[in-house]
Parts: C-alpha cells; sequence; structure tokens
C-alpha cells in the first residue's frame, strides 16, 4: 500500500510504498501547499486508509471466499472491488455535513474515497486536489495491473503483500527463477508476490523430497524430518505441504488454503475451531501419556491456531516459504551426499 505523509520542512505532500527492496518517495505535486499541518495530517492519513482499502481487495479477493452469495463474504468483496469505479467522483464530490448530518457508506472503499474528499474540502488548494486525484487514479490503476499478474511499476508494491489467491502469470515467473536457481534467488522477494512464490515453492519442495526421498531410502513427506537432523529446518509446515501433496492435493490449492487460514487468525478468528478443539484434546491425551501433571509438556504440545505466523506479510522475511525452500533444498542436497559417501563405503566393504 502506498502511505502518505506531510514534509513539514518542504511544506509538501510525498508518497512512499515498498518494492521489496527498499521503499520508493515522490512528491506529490511541484508546489508546496500552503494550507496548515492541522488540515494536511488528517488528509495523508485519509489518503493512507484509502490506499490500504485499494490493496485489500487484492489480497483478499472474491475469488478467494468461499460464496458470493448476497450478504456473503464474497458478495461483500466484490462490493468493495466494485467501487472502484466511484472512487475519483467521491473525491471531487464528497458527501459534506448537512442539518447536523452526514450520508455515510457501508462499502469500505467508497466511504474512504469520500472522507479524502472532504479532508480536500477542507483544505481547498484545487492545484493539491488535482494532484491527488492523478495519484489516486495511479493507484486504482496499480491494484488492477497487479490483479493481471503486472507487478511492474507502481503495481510493484504487491510483492510485500500477501495474497488469499494467485496469479498463473506469477506461478510461472516464479517457476521460471527457481529453473534458472533451484536453491532459490532474491528475486523470488523482488519481482513476484509472495503466495505465487510459495506455490512454485511448494512444487520444487515436492520434486526435491521425491529425489532426496529415493536416495535416502525414506518416504519422502519423512525427508525434512531427515534434514532436519543435519541442519535445524522448520519441520513442520514444509512437512505438512508434503504430507497433503502426497495425499493428493495440488500445491495451489494447498499453499492459498494456508494463506487464507493465516488471514483469518490475522483478524482474530479460527479457520476451522472444530478442528482446532480435536488438536487441543489429542495434546491433552498425549501429555497425560507421557508426562501426567507437566505443564510445560501440555503447552509444547498445543496446536497453533495456523501453522503460518499471521503477522507475516511479506515472504522476504526470513521464514518466508521461497527463502524455507531455499534452505530446505540445500539441507536436502546434504542428505543426497551423505547418502551417497555410505553407499560408496558399503561398496568399498
Amino acid at each position: 500500500m502506498t502511505l502518505y505523509a506531510y514534509d513539514e520542512k518542504q511544506g509538501v505532500l510525498i508518497t512512499t510504498w515498498d518494492t521489496g527492496t527498499g521503499l520508493v518517495a515522490h512528491t506529490l505535486g511541484d508546489a508546496p501547499v500552503s494550507g496548515r499541518q492541522s488540515d494536511l495530517l488528517p488528509l495523508a492519513e485519509s489518503l493512507s486508509n484509502l490506499s490500504r482499502l485499494l490493496w485489500r481487495t487484492y489480497t483478499h479477493p472474491a475469488s478467494a471466499a468461499d460464496s458470493l452469495e448476497p450478504n456473503s463474504e464474497g458478495w461483500r468483496r466484490q462490493g468493495e472491488r466494485d467501487a472502484f469505479t466511484d472512487v475519483l467522483e467521491a473525491l471531487r464530490n464528497p458527501n459534506l455535513p448537512h442539518d447536523g448530518y452526514i450520508d455515510q457508506s457501508y462499502i469500505l472503499v467508497e466511504e474512504a474515497a469520500h472522507r479524502v474528499g472532504r479532508a480536500l474540502h477542507a483544505v481547498q488548494e484545487p492545484v493539491l486536489a488535482a494532484h491527488i486525484e492523478t495519484d489516486v487514479a495511479a493507484e486504482l490503476a496499480a491494484v488492477e495491473q497487479a490483479e493481471r499478474g503486472d507487478l511492474s511499476g507502481r503495481g510493484r508494491q504487491a510483492v510485500a503483500l500477501s495474497r488469499a489467491d494467485v496469479s498463473p502469470l506469477q506461478v510461472s515467473a516464479a517457476n521460471e527463477l527457481f529453473k534458472e536457481n533451484p536453491h532459490g534467488s532474491s528475486r523470488l522477494f523482488e519481482v513476484v508476490d509472495p503466495a505465487a512464490a510459495a506455490v512454485a515453492a511448494a512444487h520444487w519442495l515436492q520434486a526435491a523430497a521425491v529425489v532426496a526421498g529415493e536416495v535416502a531410502d525414506c518416504n519422502p513427506t519423512a525427508v525434512v524430518r531427515e534434514a532436519d537432523n543435519i541442519e535445524a529446518l522448520a519441520v513442520e509446515t514444509p512437512t505438512l505441504v508434503l504430507e497433503r501433496a502426497y495425499g493428493g492435493e495440488m500445491p495451489r490449492a494447498i499453499v492459498t488454503d494456508l494463506i487464507r487460514a493465516a488471514m483469518t487468525v490475522a483478524e482474530g478468528k479460527l479457520p476451522d475451531p472444530e478442528l482446532l478443539v480435536e488438536q487441543i484434546k489429542e495434546a491433552r491425551r498425549k501429555a497425560e501419556r507421557f508426562g501426567p501433571g507437566d505443564h510445560e509438556l501440555l503447552a509444547g504440545l498445543m496446536p497453533r491456531a495456523t501453522p503460518l505466523d499471521p503477522a507475516r506479510t511479506r515472504a522476504r522475511s526470513s521464514g518466508g516459504p521461497a527463502r524455507r525452500y531455499s534452505r530446505l533444498q540445500a539441507a536436502l542436497s546434504r542428505v543426497r551426499r551423505q547418502q551417497r559417501r555410505r553407499l560408496r563405503r558399503r561398496r568399498r566393504s
């Protein structure tokens, strides 16, 4: 998302957004604005909020919801996305207070645009208003561009966002990067969106597990634990991905399901309450069997609401799925080398 700020020294509004490798900033308009800081700060805040809601339609698309029936989550998401066509008009002609009342929209994107319009009305800067309208139009175009799988230009903001669905074009681009360097590339965190990188990583993880399993003479779903014996790795999530893949699920379905669950937890909800209850019961049974009265053991056995970190929104972090794959691939290579050495020793003997 784009953040807007007021430069007190220059007296101008600036915009900034993440590109995956750092932030870029631009001055919003060529001439300093003459408005009061008390008016310009709320304007910057309302613009940032509008951008956040615009990009939320990208990270939470209607296509990722279970239903589009009236009053469903998917129906609400589609309503937010449809409001894009009303944003610029709301900037020009916002709902203003009248006789102590004000019309407010239940559609968050539309209401956020009216709030920007009201903030502009308070500033009374026609030149600044024109610059802002141009900038918001560019932000709308960037979201639409990212939806099509094009993350160039301003649409590059999407590389810093976790999305509940994936673009086939982005998955293909990530797969090509893995072909160039099976151990992973920094470009996975710079030019493709995290969800697509994770889907491609799951494909390559499954292929690597097959090869490592054959060499190490173990089940492909167990190779992560074998690799963990050589180098400490995050075991739970990669193993879960492999188990679900060998259970017949496609990598895209596995990854998007895990991401959606993490997003649900981040909003303070439980993606599957019944499953969590069963997992808690199983944890209590294990604790009672192996260490009755051991509260530390019980705490360690308790399940997580999601195997992913719901606070993490970027694959660029050290625990990102693509980077996890790279570390796992290196560990699996050591498993294969170690197994070859054992075979050579056996032949000599």
